[in-house]
């Protein structure tokens, strides 16, 4: 079973065609999607709840991006609040913090977000994060304003280190694997994917739109239709590409060099 649980069916790119790109995610067996409902930020927050009204196998976020937080305000809240009763609203999201583009102010971005995890874990709702050379803010908010409570989420295109790693999935996130991974430069990155547990990570399908190194395990995955890589951009069944198709994370020592690859994966164990 394929779940895309990350994908902006709201974006305009799909606006002449997004019916179809939905069709044929489902003939490329995606059987369930979750659209991403930060949209363009407030006022509209339900970008994603008017698709997932009109289809039974895709469901819905609620929340506002780190890049719009400065459009965030009592009323905002309060919408974000209301939808997330909403029947097909299972999650908050993207929310988190991005020092890359600071598009928004980083103070303001620190308050939006523990104001939008108060209003999931009162929802009891996952959170899906967002974070951008962020990591240390970003994990010590996690870590007081969320931690503990039981309810976890997914950490969106995963590309911390496997301390970071380690932490996330302390607290009850699953980490997402994205075609960064295909990178060069991701040799670190792909070692933590290798001791993560299968049942910790998902696989990140790369949007088109998204940078990419054409290295050999990225070819085959660039050889896909653009509809299928539109609209399968996150998968739980595995990584799309040649070598990594069907292979479950591995664990064996003989994959892992560092010390702290090592500590983290006896941690897991332990856990």
């Amino acid at each position: 079973m394929l779940v895309d649980s990350h994908c902006h069916l709201d974006g305009a790119a799909f606006d002449a065609d997004r019916e179809e790109v939905i069709a044929r995610a489902r003939q490329a067996g995606v059987s369930y999607m979750l659209a991403i409902g930060t949209g363009n930020g407030p006022p509209d927050l339900e970008a994603a709840v008017r698709i997932a009204d009109r289809h039974e196998d895709i469901g819905a976020t609620v929340g506002v991006h780190p890049h719009d937080a400065a459009k965030f305000d009592a009323a905002a809240a309060a919408r974000v609040e209301a939808l997330c009763d909403h029947p097909k609203v299972l999650a908050v999201g993207e929310i988190g913090l991005d020092y890359h583009y600071d598009n928004s102010p980083r103070e303001v971005q620190r308050r939006v977000f523990i104001r939008q995890m108060e209003i999931a874990a009162s929802r009891r709702k996952p959170i899906s994060i967002h974070t951008r050379d962020a990591w240390d803010d970003t994990l010590d908010l996690l870590g007081s304003h969320w931690a503990g409570n039981g309810i976890g989420g997914v950490m969106h295109c995963f590309t911390g280190d496997s301390s970071q790693a380690l932490r996330c999935l302390e607290m009850g996130f699953l980490l997402s694997f994205s075609g960064v991974l295909t990178f060069a430069r991701s040799e670190d990155l792909r070692a933590t994917a290798r001791w993560t547990p299968w049942t910790g990570s998902w696989s990140k399908r790369t949007r088109r739109t998204s940078r990419r190194r054409r290295t050999a395990r990225s070819a085959a995955t660039s050889r896909a239709s653009s509809s299928r890589r539109r609209a399968c951009w996150q998968a739980s069944g595995g990584s799309r590409s040649r070598k990594w198709r069907g292979k479950p994370a591995r664990t064996s020592a003989a994959y892992s060099t560092s010390p702290t690859e090592r500590e983290a994966r006896s941690a897991i164990s332990a856990t």
